[in-house]
């Protein structure tokens, strides 16, 4: 069974594109188009293990607002080619499912994440407190990027893309990575350029951000932001059902189920009612996308994975509520 097959049997909506081909100066083993270098991490779960790509090297970590201004390593929109991204689109249209644009983990429309790989999460936290300067400078370079791929990723598609992805973690376990007030200064505006960007393109906008992002949902649905994604669960406790009481009506949910507790260490039953619960809160007239928090992880057993899948087909169905009967 392919991976299309899979999920048209289990009736799971969005299909995300590949997007652009990068066709720049080739890049060295391990080094992203930032100029990040990575090492491979291995870790060892009950199941198997979990391989990924951990930052090695952040380049621009230590130097100053010259030094960074005159890095060489900041990426080009013209090294990619966009003439791919519309057959992408028209195949996923064809299989009547939704098109959905995000990018690889190492280059998704974002800002602190990519300032976190190339000055090291320390460096641009303490630029943001310390040094806003070197901070300007380098989200400025990020933000300029990021419009002009999305721009031309938007067009070369010809209205074809339905949902933009974008991803930025600003939330911790426990409260935000930086506070409210930084957020407006720092991130607002590009948040808000990419938002308006997609919008011209009648295409919706989903933000994955990890974390418990309480206190910044109100300032992203008033910028304009569509979908909220991934509601956290054991960050958030149980803020999802105060983000629909006070958002629902015009903005959506994604997310929710959570893959650090309740995947791993749960049993059917937890699993079953999660879901249930999540619907129950979340999808009443609507707006809900039943998806985990996260990506299901190694260390998941596969009996639970089929309980899920279980549980989003016994009670993902969006069933509008029957008229009630006429008395008397």
């Amino acid at each position: 069974m392919t991976q299309d097959e899979f999920l048209d049997a289990h009736d799971v909506d969005f299909r995300y594109i590949e997007g652009p081909a990068y066709v720049g100066v080739p890049l060295e083993p391990g080094v992203d188009i930032w100029g990040v270098r990575r090492k491979t991490a291995t870790v060892r779960t009950r199941y198997g293990y979990e391989v990924y790509s951990e930052v090695d090297v952040s380049p621009l970590n230590s130097l100053s607002i010259e030094e960074i201004e005159r890095y060489s390593g900041w990426p080009d929109p013209d090294d990619f080619d966009y003439t791919v991204v519309r057959a992408q689109a028209e195949e996923v249209r064809r299989r009547g499912r939704v098109v959905v644009f995000m990018g690889d983990r190492l280059n998704r429309v974002a800002q602190l994440k990519p300032a976190m790989y190339l000055r090291g999460v320390e460096g641009i936290l303490t630029d943001l407190a310390a040094s806003p300067g070197i901070a300007k400078v380098i989200f400025d370079r990020i933000v300029s990027f990021y419009k002009e791929y999305l721009l031309r990723i938007l067009d070369a598609a010809d209205g074809l893309i339905d949902i933009v992805l974008t991803g930025d973690d600003f939330g911790r376990q426990r409260g935000l990575l930086i506070s409210p007030a930084m957020w407006d200064d720092y991130l607002a505006p590009g948040f808000s350029a990419y938002i308006e960007i997609i919008r011209g393109f009648n295409a919706k906008s989903m933000h994955h951000t990890c974390g418990d992002v309480r206190l910044l949902a109100a300032r992203m649905h008033e910028i304009g932001l569509d979908i909220l994604q991934s509601l956290q669960p054991e960050a958030m406790d149980d803020a999802h059902r105060d983000l629909k009481n006070d958002l629902g009506k015009t903005m959506s949910f994604h997310g929710g189920i959570s893959i650090q507790r309740t995947l791993p260490h749960g049993d059917a039953r937890d699993i079953d009612e999660e879901v249930r619960e999540r619907v129950r809160t979340l999808g009443p007239e609507g707006g809900y996308f039943l998806c985990t928090a996260h990506n299901i992880q190694a260390d998941c057993p596969y009996r639970n994975i089929a309980a899920l899948f279980d549980a989003y087909a016994a009670h993902g169905a969006y069933r509008p509520t029957a008229p009630t009967a006429p008395t008397g």
